[in-house]
C-alpha cells in the first residue's frame, strides 16, 4: 500500500460491486438526449438477465413496435429506454417469466436529414453530441452559394422550421436547410 492509499473493507466493495452489476441492468441514457422518445427506425438492445435466448438487437418497425420472442409485439414508439425496459419486463413477467430483470439501451439513433445549399444533401446516421456544423461538415460542407449564418432546423414532429446556431445541438430525426446567399 502507498501512503495516502486508503483500502475498503471486503463488505463495502462486495455491496459496491453489487450495486454497480445492478446499475448496469438499467437503461442507458445520453446525456445529451435526456429523455429520448424511440421512434420507427431507431435500433434498441434488450437484454433479460439470466434468459439470453430472449433478448436481442430489435428494430422499431414502421408503426413502432418491436417483436420479442415469447411476448410478440410490444408498442416502443413514444417510450424511452427506461419506459421500454419496463413494458418488456410487465410483458414477460405475465406468465413467463417471475421477477424478470430487463436491460434496454439505444444502439442506433433514426438519422438526421441535411438539405439545401451542402454538397452532400441527404440522409445521415446520427452521432453523439452532434452539432449543426458537424452535420454539415458530414454534407461536405457549404456550397459556394450557401449563407452560412442562416441555418434552420425542423425538429422530429415538428410543424415548423427555426433559425439555428452552428453550435446547435442537432437531435435524431431533425431535417437541416441551408439557406442560399444573395449577394
Amino acid at each position: 500500500m502507498h501512503p495516502g492509499e486508503t483500502t475498503l473493507p471486503r463488505p463495502v466493495l462486495a455491496v459496491g460491486l453489487t450495486l454497480a452489476l445492478a446499475l448496469g441492468l438499467t437503461a442507458f441514457t445520453d446525456p445529451v438526449l435526456g429523455d429520448y422518445r424511440l421512434a420507427p427506425a431507431d435500433r434498441v438492445r434488450i437484454e433479460v438477465f439470466g434468459e439470453p435466448a430472449l433478448g436481442g438487437d430489435f428494430a422499431l418497425d414502421g408503426r413502432g413496435r418491436i417483436t420479442l420472442p415469447l411476448v410478440g409485439e410490444i408498442q416502443a414508439s413514444g417510450l424511452s429506454a427506461p419506459q421500454l425496459q419496463a413494458a418488456v419486463a410487465d410483458a414477460l413477467g405475465q406468465g413467463y417469466l417471475n421477477q424478470p430483470r430487463v436491460a434496454a439501451q439505444v444502439l442506433t439513433y433514426r438519422p438526421f436529414y441535411i438539405l439545401g445549399e451542402v454538397n452532400r444533401p441527404g440522409e445521415y446516421p446520427y452521432a453523439s453530441d452532434l452539432t449543426a456544423l458537424q452535420a454539415v461538415a458530414t454534407a461536405q460542407g457549404f456550397t459556394y452559394r450557401a449563407n452560412s449564418r442562416r441555418l434552420f432546423v425542423r425538429r422530429a414532429g415538428a410543424a415548423d422550421e427555426q433559425p439555428l446556431s452552428p453550435d446547435a445541438r442537432i437531435l435524431p430525426g431533425d431535417t437541416i436547410r441551408i439557406a442560399e446567399r444573395y449577394f
